[in-house]
């Protein structure tokens, strides 16, 4: 047994789920800090005009307020995506709002989008890169890895008012992101996936990208667009998003977020009542989140990316879902099952496993 092993059943699934997260967001944090990690210079990858060094990054989620970048990388993540950050700060919902199902290596969240805000968030970005200059494109960037910014709804502010709460959080977080993620799919804001709808989503990814050009115009660059969607779509409603991303011209895909499903656990239904609702991430997304990859692909065609995360614990599940069709890919959930070492031994066994890097 490895030694985060009985790290974890010892000492960690003890804990309440929140206050392990925190131990551990602190350790990473703290590491970054003494021992920043310098940029690789290979690339594993090139997608939406970036030059990645590694095929899998970390998920938004973890790093919800840019606060562990270094550490992050330190541990081989190859890129990270912060977030999910609000036009306005919000403390999220009550505790408890995480729990573990062990036996299906799952968590559920109900987090509600709890972080700093868009303006806190951005301040602490803009203290990285120094006054006045923003994050550059791969060659003396400012962040060890590509750096990705998940945006989302403020959970007060109305649908109607949803538009300009987005467009708060674009104008002032693009110029310090590589790329940015409209984030329509968390089941933990009310009324959030009603926005995956197209006539509704059209506006809103149409009126982020206008925001994210004028906020980037003095850099001479385009920050890329994605949209991250849930698995509980139905196929047509994936091929609908695949349709409108390619006609606004996105640059991306993330699929998928968590599911508000509860099939196929092995976990007993009691404990599975325990944990409450709100969003199921690991092993048993897998199948749905990997289905929701090959039919975004069969519709958007060879070019465009798309970042597979949910489900994703070894190297046969990242080639898995690179096969179906994913360009990228993410992961949390395992990280917390796996251990520091995980995310650095699934970029090497891809490496050794499919020897062409994509």
């Amino acid at each position: 047994m490895r030694a985060y092993d009985l790290l974890f059943s010892g000492v960690l699934s003890r804990l309440d789920p929140e206050r392990a997260h925190h131990l551990g967001f602190a350790g990473i944090k703290a590491a970054g800090a003494v021992a920043p990690v310098v940029a690789p210079r290979r690339t594993a990858v090139r997608a939406m005009g970036i030059d990645f060094p590694e095929v899998l990054g970390v998920a938004a989620g973890f790093d919800k307020d840019a606060a562990a970048i270094d550490g992050l990388a330190a541990l081989g993540f190859g890129f990270v995506e912060v977030g999910t950050v609000t036009g306005e700060p919000q403390a999220g919902n009550a505790t408890p709002r995480l729990a573990r199902l062990v036996r299906d290596e799952a968590v559920v969240n109900r987090m509600g989008f709890n972080n700093a805000g868009a303006e806190a968030v951005a301040r602490r970005l803009a203290r990285r890169v120094g006054a006045g200059n923003a994050a550059n494109a791969q060659g003396g960037r400012s962040f060890p890895v590509p750096l990705g910014v998940n945006i989302g709804k403020t959970k007060v502010v109305p649908e109607e008012a949803a538009v300009a709460d987005y467009e708060k959080s674009t104008g002032l977080l693009a110029p310090y992101a590589d790329y940015l993620v409209v984030n329509v799919s968390s089941p933990n804001t009310p009324g959030l996936r009603d926005l995956q709808a197209v006539e509704k989503l059209e506006p809103l990814l149409s009126a982020v990208r206008r925001r994210a050009d004028e906020a980037t115009e003095h850099q001479e660059r385009r920050v890329p667009l994605c949209v991250k969607i849930a698995p509980d779509l139905a196929d047509d409603d994936v091929r609908a998003v695949g349709d409108l991303a390619v006609a606004l011209g996105l640059d991306g895909v993330v699929a998928t977020n968590t599911t508000i499903g509860r099939t196929g656990l092995t976990t007993p239904h009691a404990e599975v009542e325990a944990a409450g609702a709100g969003g199921l991430s690991g092993r048993p997304l897998r199948g749905r989140a990997e289905e929701v990859v090959r039919v975004l692909r069969d519709q958007v065609g060879p070019e465009m990316t798309i970042v597979g995360v949910g489900g994703i614990d070894s190297v046969e599940s990242a080639r898995s879902r690179l096969e179906a069709g994913a360009t990228l890919l993410q992961a949390y959930t395992a990280f917390i099952y796996r251990g520091p070492t995980w995310p650095r031994s699934v970029n090497a066994g891809l490496v050794a496993k499919t020897g062409v890097r994509r």
